[in-house]
């Protein structure tokens, strides 16, 4: 007998807001083309934040820095055997390079506000994505020290911390990795 084990795909994503309007890619998805936030999968050796950081700036070329959780979503796709597990951030955006070239299946990455996204609902790759710009602008944002990162990361010894708080999380220039403070 050969079970397949369910296993959600986890992700993370990013709601960037500047003067009231919203980072989003436009992306291929089979044969259409879906808006959707910067999103993208957890990958192994990354915090949930540096995963955030990583995907909008691969997908968007803009470094961000993350500034809390908006929350944490579960869908389940009616055509697909497994679900999503999404990790939304919200983010405040520091720069933008434009030489950098965009992930495959981006087409490309815009600014629209809530009402030019509720227009465009049919178009969304989710219910996620609405979902996270109405958390968002309702002002549910939670702390990132309720994130908690058991296993240490390459290069570091521990991460615990002496005061029981996450160090606050920022983003080096142009590199897409986050810095914690000593």
């Amino acid at each position: 007998m050969n079970e397949r084990v369910w296993m959600p795909h986890v992700t993370v994503a990013t709601v960037v807001e500047r003067n009231g309007r919203f980072l989003f890619v436009e992306e291929e998805v089979g044969e259409e083309l879906v808006i959707n936030q910067p999103a993208g999968h957890w990958e192994q050796g990354e915090t949930l934040m540096q995963g955030a950081v990583r995907e909008t700036l691969e997908e968007t070329g803009w470094n961000v820095e993350i500034t809390g959780l908006v929350g944490v979503y579960e869908y389940q796709p009616p055509d697909l055997d497994y679900a999503f597990l999404r990790f939304a951030f919200s983010a405040r955006p520091l720069g933008h390079d434009s030489e950098r070239p965009l992930d495959a299946g981006i087409r490309r990455w815009f600014w629209m506000d809530q009402h030019e996204l509720q227009r465009e609902i049919f178009r969304h790759r989710s219910p996620m994505v609405q979902r996270c710009i109405e958390d968002y602008w309702t002002a549910k944002r939670y702390p990132l020290s309720i994130l908690n990162h058991l296993t240490p990361l390459p290069g570091s010894l521990s991460m615990t911390y002496d005061d029981g708080e996450a160090p606050e999380a920022r983003t080096s220039p142009g590199s897409g990795s986050l810095d914690l403070p000593d």
